[in-house]
């Protein structure tokens, strides 16, 4: 289930929320029962494996500007 992150405006306490994405968009009561919330913007990590499934991540090379493909 996503976590959501909102800040309270009355006491500054910045808090979180466990609930479906369907709900994602409802108001949050703070902790100390203040109803003048916001949601914050979160920011997520995603990471993996490059590659192919069965064999190891090989990393990047070269291409794009100061990657070694355009001589800058």
């Amino acid at each position: 289930m996503p976590r959501y992150e909102f800040r309270c405006r009355a006491c500054g306490d910045t808090f979180e929320i466990n609930r479906p994405m369907a709900r994602a968009g409802e108001p949050a009561s703070c902790p100390q029962g203040h109803t003048d919330t916001v949601k914050l913007l979160s920011t997520v990590a995603v990471t993996g494996r490059g590659g192919s499934p069965s064999g190891p991540a090989s990393a990047p090379t070269g291409g794009g500007c100061c990657g070694g493909g355009c001589g800058c």
